[in-house]
Order: structure tokens, then sequence, then C-alpha cells
């Protein structure tokens, strides 16, 4: 099976923010059939959403996988599960937060995993992102 370019959105506001985005790094890149190729800049970000929380660190990854879209979803939960993610509220606050943005040319859209991410263009910090590790993406 080819490894597809896979866009992955990192954020944090709780704990350590910068030592859990490096860990879902880490874990990202020890995914089986999987390498992180390239990171974007580190960014602050306001919290989207009504609930009153801190700031967020954001960032994103550019991976090649030959895992399948529901592998990498399901691996992505199991990695902010490690890092101690509980998910209560939406829009809350969280130790880490994965999102699979774009997925190769992929579109998909079942009830837990929509591909492109559908929030995509309503996050000025993603597009930042995403354009910055486009050139990788060749």
């Amino acid at each position: 099976m080819m490894a597809e370019p896979v866009f992955v959105a990192l954020g944090s506001n709780l704990g350590d923010r910068g030592e859990n985005l490096a860990l879902a790094r880490d874990r990202l890149g020890a995914l089986p059939g999987t390498e992180v190729v390239a990171a974007s800049s580190v960014e602050e970000t306001e919290p989207l959403g009504d609930v009153p929380q801190g700031a967020y660190l954001n960032q994103m990854v550019l991976l090649r996988t030959t895992l399948s879209p529901r592998e990498l979803l399901d691996a992505c939960l199991g990695i902010e599960r490690e890092a101690g993610r509980v998910r209560r509220e939406r829009w809350g606050p969280r130790l880490l937060d994965l999102d699979i943005v774009r997925f190769g040319e992929r579109t998909l859209e079942e009830p837990d995993l929509i591909i492109p991410h559908p929030e995509l263009a309503n996050r000025p910090f993603w597009l930042r992102e995403l354009a910055e590790l486009q050139s990788h993406a060749g």
C-alpha cells in the first residue's frame, strides 16, 4: 500500500502544552507505516466556542502513512487518551486534541470522521499551518 500525505492538527491548552504536542509528534511518528515528514511552527491561539478556558498551543504535522483514515483516527484517539484526555464537553479545555485535517486527496463522510475536516475554513491558524507544510507534501 502506498503511503499517503496526511495533515494532522495538534492542540493543547492544559498541563505542559509544549510537552503534550511533543508527545503527540513522537507517538504519531511511531505508528506502523507512518513517519512525521514535517511540523509547522507552534502558534498560540484563543480558544473557540463559549467555554471559558486558557489559550491553546497549536501545531500541524505532515505525516506519510499507509494506515487507513479509520486506523489513523483510532490511533489519534488512543494518543489523546494516553496523554490523559477525557472527553467531557464539546469545545472544552483539553490536554491534547488531534484532528485529521486532510488525508491525501480523499473525501470521507462518516458520523465521526469527515475528511477534509469540516472546520478547516473556519480556523485561520490551520490554514496558515497547512500553507507552511504544503511544500513538503510533494
